[in-house]
C-alpha cells in the first residue's frame, strides 16, 4: 500500500513511518500540517492516509478538516483519523460524505500492530473502521438525540404509516382500531415531538421528516 501520513508530532510521525513500511507499505508523504496533506493526498493518490485530528495552528481539528478537504478534491480517498480521545463530532463530520474508506481510531490502538494494520488495510480496501470506543459513543448520543425516544410503540407504529402516506382513516383501519384512536395516537405524537398547532407550519409533514430522519 502506498500511504501518507500526516501528524505534527515528530516522533509519532515517524514512529508512523517506521512501522508502516515494516509492515510491506510504502510511505509516500509524511507531513505535519492540514495544507500539506491536502497537496499530498492530491499529489499522490495514496491507498490510504493516516491523518491525526488535532494539528497547527490551533490544534483542534484542523487534521479532520483537511481530510475532508482531500476526499472532496479526490472522492473517496481512504482516510484513517487516529485521536487521542473520543470526540464524536469528529465520527459525524468523517462519515457524512458516505462514502465509505474511513477509519476512526484512538492512538492507543496503534500499539496493537496486528489489529492496527488490518485496520489500515481495511480502511484501503474501502471499508469503514471505527474504534469500539466511538461507536458506544455513538450509539449513547443516538439515543440521547433521538426525537422519537418517547413515543411509546403504537405511537411510533402510527407515525410509520403516516410517513408512508396514510390518511387517519386507513391508519385506522390497517391497524384494526377506531379513528378516534389514531386521533388520539397523532395529538400525543405531535405534543412528544414538540409540535403545537401553528397555522404557517405542516405538524404532520414536521413528523414524517423527525420520523425519517431518526
Amino acid at each position: 500500500m502506498r500511504v501518507v501520513i500526516a501528524d505534527d508530532a515528530v516522533l509519532l510521525r515517524e514512529g508512523l513511518v517506521r512501522l508502516v513500511e515494516e509492515n510491506d507499505c510504502t510511505v509516500v508523504a509524511a507531513v505535519g500540517d492540514g495544507p500539506s496533506l491536502v497537496q499530498a493526498i492530491a499529489e499522490h493518490r495514496p491507498d490510504v492516509s493516516i491523518v491525526d485530528v488535532r494539528m497547527p495552528p490551533s490544534h483542534t481539528d484542523e487534521g479532520l478538516r483537511a481530510a475532508v478537504e482531500a476526499r472532496g478534491k479526490v472522492p473517496g480517498s481512504p482516510v484513517l483519523v487516529l485521536s487521542q480521545y473520543v470526540e464524536v463530532e469528529y465520527a459525524d463530520d468523517l462519515l457524512a460524505d458516505r462514502l465509505g474508506a474511513v477509519g476512526y481510531l484512538l492512538k492507543d490502538r496503534v500499539s496493537e500492530i496486528a489489529e492496527f494494520m488490518d485496520a489500515l488495510r481495511r480502511v484501503a480496501g474501502g471499508g469503514t473502521v471505527l474504534d469500539p470506543e466511538v461507536v458506544g459513543q455513538l450509539l449513547v448520543r443516538r439515543r440521547r438525540d433521538d426525537p422519537l425516544r418517547n413515543l411509546t410503540p403504537r405511537e411510533r407504529e402510527v407515525l410509520g404509516l403516516m410517513a408512508e402516506g396514510r390518511s387517519n382513516t386507513a391508519i385506522a383501519r390497517k391497524l384494526v382500531v377506531t379513528e378516534g384512536a389514531v386521533e388520539k395516537h397523532v395529538r400525543n405524537i405531535f405534543t412528544k415531538l414538540d409540535l403545537p398547532p401553528d397555522t404557517e407550519q405542516h405538524r404532520r409533514v414536521l413528523a414524517v421528516l423527525a420520523y425519517l430522519q431518526s
